[in-house]
């Protein structure tokens, strides 16, 4: 009975954390929406002649919400009558809802607060997806009302993936960021990350030196589009919101397939091919001009090239201790990566911009991945290669000099004698210096020794001198000698 009961209060606490990871996501939809209705709110207020009422710009909001979802709208109300179709995906827009699905599901399992029930990590993505989704059906039905529907074939492909793929991020993020198989995968992936990093920091000041250079023709274009002070803070903040697609136009442009400008128009580093069908933007007066290129625009070039390296490096010092193999294996997956990313942000930053020749603008999305994994490959791969045998040298030691030994002293040239005379060598410097000791150096007997006194403490003392015998007295004789008439001293004679 206490199992059942305590199985009864487990499997209640994960359904109800189960329905609130759903509520929470509905929220997380409510108030990504909520965001963009405000800031449509507030520009149709400040507008001085409104085209609709507050249920069309509750409409343009939901149609911005869809859009940055990747979402297709159709515009109806043309001059011509046939519908345009709205593809562009606004990249700045759609940073806010992922941001808000991605914390809602690494939320659902944080586990700070450890007494409180908490899905598995499969429940609390289906959760957080399905409250979301559900909230997201219901403005997909009310956008059909309005001016700018959404096409219901884009909304039931792109809608779901990009739910799906921050609230898998969220739950991944939650679980501490698990890779899956060796540690190539973890590296491959860092690498990934940061070629795309350096790929869409290098498309940033590309455009922007762009739009700099065309300064003229981008405040002709702005100031043309918007009179009155609240048409050109709406303007400003829609040029905000697709600064990120200039980068990734400018890195696609870079990255060699280009971009195409209208339909049968293409813009490459090597020149503009075709007749351009560009809507007044200020943002597109950085575009490049007609003609073939010059050496602005092959200098684009240089930013897929330090994207490559900024991979295989990255690559090369995260498997340096490896072998070579592993290298080129985790090279090759992370310019995969690379590409695969490349290729989700053009098919986002691009599209149909309306009917007829605009039907094609913006980069292709599988001509910018392929030529993001053709670049990883080409350089990304012998950079890592290059990397890895570098970081794998042996750092050369360095002995110690040996010091020369000292030259020997030449030998005394002999002094050139007389006629008949036997040479004489000449005397050293230092034997003429050298004071003469006073004694035979060349004596074989010779002990320094028996010069030195006894002590070396006292000096010698002097000998006194011998006192003179008394008149009439014959002097003494030395011990050990005889007289004049060969008897010894003190005998009797």
């Amino acid at each position: 009975m206490t199992q059942l009961t305590e199985h009864s209060l487990v499997q209640g606490g994960r359904s109800a954390a189960f329905a609130t990871a759903c509520v929470r996501g509905g929220v997380a939809a409510g108030l990504g929406v909520g965001a963009l209705a405000v800031l449509v709110i507030v520009a149709w207020i400040g507008s001085p002649f409104p085209d609709s009422g507050a249920d069309g710009a509750l409409h343009l909001a939901a149609g911005l919400w869809l859009l940055a979802h990747g979402v297709d709208l159709v515009r109806t109300d043309t001059l011509s009558g046939v519908p345009a179709t709205l593809g562009i995906v606004p990249l700045l827009t759609a940073v806010l809802p992922v941001w808000l699905v991605f914390r809602t599901a690494r939320s659902t399992l944080d586990p700070a607060d450890a007494s409180r029930p908490r899905p598995s990590p499969a429940g609390a993505l289906g959760a957080v997806s399905g409250g979301y989704l559900l909230v997201a059906a219901v403005i997909v039905v009310y956008s059909e009302s309005g001016p700018l529907p959404a096409d219901l074939i884009t909304a039931g492909l792109w809608l779901p993936g990009v739910v799906l793929g921050a609230a898998g991020a969220g739950v991944w993020t939650a679980l501490g960021r698990p890779l899956p198989g060796r540690e190539e995968a973890a590296a491959a992936l860092r690498g990934a990350g940061t070629g795309l990093a350096a790929l869409l920091a290098g498309g940033a000041v590309l455009a922007g030196t762009s739009l700099v250079w065309h300064a003229g023709a981008a405040r002709a274009s702005y100031e043309g589009l918007a009179g009155e002070w609240s048409g050109r803070v709406t303007l400003a903040l829609l040029v905000l919101a697709l600064v990120p697609n200039a980068a990734v136009w400018a890195a696609a442009y870079g990255l060699g397939p280009g971009l195409a400008l209208g339909t049968g128009a293409l813009a490459t580093p090597l020149g503009l091919v075709g007749d351009p069908a560009v809507p007044p933007f200020p943002l597109l007066a950085a575009l490049p001009p007609e003609g073939r290129g010059g050496w602005p625009q092959w200098a684009a070039a240089a930013v897929p090239l330090v994207a490559a390296v900024a991979l295989g490096r990255s690559v090369g010092r995260a498997t340096g201790t490896g072998q070579a193999r592993e290298t080129a294996l985790a090279a090759l997956g992370a310019s995969w990566a690379s590409g695969a990313a490349v290729a989700v942000l053009a098919g986002a930053a691009g599209g149909p911009l309306g009917s007829g020749r605009l039907l094609a603008f913006g980069p292709v999305w599988w001509q910018a991945g392929a030529a993001a994994v053709l670049w990883g490959v080409g350089v990304g791969l012998p950079t890592a290669l290059a990397v890895r045998a570098w970081g794998r040298r042996e750092p050369r030691i360095r002995r110690p000099r040996i010091p020369k030994p000292p030259k020997r002293p030449r030998t005394p040239e002999p002094v050139p004698a007389a006629a008949g005379a036997p040479a004489v060598p000449a005397a050293s410097p230092a034997a003429a210096e050298r004071p003469d000791p006073g004694f035979p150096l060349d004596d074989e007997g010779y002990e320094p020794y028996d010069y030195l006194p006894a002590s070396w403490e006292t000096p010698l003392t002097p000998a006194p001198p011998p006192v003179p015998p008394a008149p009439g007295t014959e002097p003494p004789r030395p011990s050990g000698t005889t007289g004049a008439d060969g008897s010894e001293p003190g005998a009797p004679a």
